[in-house]
């Protein structure tokens, strides 16, 4: 009998890729499109044509079966991780009606007066008016509604970017608890819509017919259409299986089942999450996102650009090293590994605050990034090294955040994400968490965990648990060296934790004095 398999779709910021796992979690074949993360046609902006996306995940299912010996009829049910807080708006005939506002878009909303009603005298009264107009200002819906009016009263369906893929999968408009991240009014504790008399609801001009149907993570959204699986290369009327976010899948691909394993994610996001039964806000009023084992939640701590700094330095400042790796015929990250290595512990004390962009408590709207400590001795590669540093700096803060407010010691480490694949970065995180970090079977951590709740879905395993242990063995783990801890110890203590302190009322002078940002 044929082995039965799981395709997990992950749509990701910078590439698409058609994963099959079979219900041990191996992966027997991978089909990948880089994409075109996004264009901006104003400063700030970022925006994709939505068809674009699924044009690219049928290009990545080409790809697969080209190169695998796996066949079409050996899979079981289908699954898709997306990234998260993207929204695309859809009119009467189901086609989008403007391109998809990403998650990485910076574009703000007017905010008009007060909250009205009740609910604006409760957040004067317990001064979260300014926490309540950032989240207006953020919701797409609003900027969309202010600016293109026109638009938003065509749109007959508001979805993110889960609820687009699954709905051209299915032809129906479902999507799963575990996918809604973002500006949407959603009861966060309850895992489903907010109630009518909810206040979120007063925030942005989204309504309950313009929403998805929702189902738990390992239900049944729907099965393939026809056309989807002409797209996909595969039969129709296969089920699709509800997982979640590309964050909470990888925490579940990386075994992060229970508060006391946090998983880092070294990804476009940088993230700290742990998986806990209980609602534990990681900040008051940020609440924790639905994990991708079902009636759970991820609470986060988020660095927005994250692993993004290291392809933006590669991009300013990489071009010797990628000019090299070509004469060589090798890949570019061999030689920003020896940049890495050639810089002894704590860069020399080059110090980096990894607040590229702001946020909206800690940090907060006028944050910035930041570089302290230069001298004379400081080249490239200690700038590179305390980009990695400054990231593990600032994510262990996040652990510790969480640890406190859920009252769990952390005693296991994993770490995946493109950026564990070095093992470098993966013995500093070791060193400067001053514990043993993990790094998980495959890289593909996010497919993995969509395969997961899929396969418990699907029937594979009894529940989503028990396919987690089934299908997510570790490999390497990193080891703390002692010296390197106790350096990085006084590094972190003594400077780190200061800066944002520090830098603080600096940054809202440069935002008052220059504009940057809005």
């Amino acid at each position: 009998m044929s082995t039965p398999l799981i395709l997990a779709i992950d749509q990701g910021t910078q590439s698409v890729r058609a994963l099959l796992f079979d219900a041990g979690g191996t992966l027997v074949g991978r089909g990948r499109r880089e994409i075109e993360p996004y264009v901006s046609p104003e400063p700030g902006w970022a925006e994709q044509d939505p068809d674009y996306f699924w044009r690219q995940l049928g290009l990545a299912c080409d790809d697969l079966w080209t190169t695998t010996a796996a066949r079409p009829e050996q899979v079981m049910g289908v699954t898709i991780t997306c990234q998260r807080g993207t929204v695309v708006n859809l009119g009467e005939d189901g086609q989008p009606l403007r391109p998809a506002i990403l998650w990485l878009d910076q574009r703000q909303a007017a905010v008009h007066g007060p909250v009205p009603g009740p609910w604006g005298w409760v957040f004067r009264g317990l001064r979260l008016e300014n926490t309540i107009d950032q989240f207006r200002r953020n919701a797409e819906a609003n900027w969309i509604a202010d600016y293109q009016p026109d638009i938003w009263q065509r749109t007959r369906r508001y979805l993110l970017l889960s609820g687009y893929l699954n709905y051209r999968l299915t032809g129906e408009y479902r999507d799963s608890t575990g996918s809604q991240v973002g500006y949407l009014p959603f009861d966060f504790r309850r895992h489903q819509w907010a109630a009518s008399r909810d206040f979120k609801w007063k925030l942005m001009p989204v309504k309950s017919t313009q929403l998805p149907e929702l189902a738990q993570p390992a239900d049944t959204l729907g099965h393939l259409t026809r056309e989807a699986g002409e797209h996909l290369g595969l039969p129709a009327g296969l089920p699709v299986i509800a997982s979640a976010s590309d964050k909470a899948c990888e925490v579940l691909g990386s075994g992060g089942t229970g508060p006391e394993i946090a998983c880092l994610s070294y990804g476009t996001t940088a993230t700290v999450n742990v998986t806990n039964p209980r609602y534990v806000e990681p900040v008051r009023l940020m609440p924790p996102y639905p994990s991708a084992l079902p009636g759970h939640y991820s609470t986060e701590v988020m660095i927005y650009r994250g692993y993004w700094m290291v392809s933006w330095f590669k991009r300013e400042f990489g071009q010797r090293e990628q000019s090299i790796a070509r004469e060589r015929g090798i890949e570019p990250e061999v030689l920003f590994e020896e940049l890495v290595r050639a810089v002894p512990p704590g860069s020399m004390g080059l110090m980096l605050q990894p607040y590229w962009s702001p946020g909206v408590r800690h940090p907060g709207p006028d944050a910035k990034g930041a570089m302290i400590g230069f001298g004379d001795v400081h080249t490239r590669a200690h700038i590179y090294r305390a980009i990695l540093e400054g990231l593990a700096y600032a994510l262990r803060e996040g652990m510790e955040r969480i640890q406190k407010r859920s009252g769990v010691p952390v005693r296991i480490l994993r770490v995946a994400g493109g950026g564990s694949r070095s093992d470098a970065a993966m013995q500093l995180t070791a060193d400067i968490f001053g514990m043993p970090a993990e790094r998980p079977a495959t890289t593909e951590a996010s497919g993995l965990g969509a395969a997961i709740v899929a396969a418990a879905g699907l029937g594979l395993h009894p529940d989503v648990p028990a396919a987690a242990r089934a299908m997510t063995p570790t490999t390497e783990v990193f080891q703390p060296d002692e010296q390197a801890r106790k350096l990085y110890e006084q590094l972190y203590s003594k400077v780190y934790r200061k800066m944002y302190g520090r830098l603080d009322p600096l940054y809202r002078d440069i935002r008052r004095i220059t504009g940057y940002p809005e």
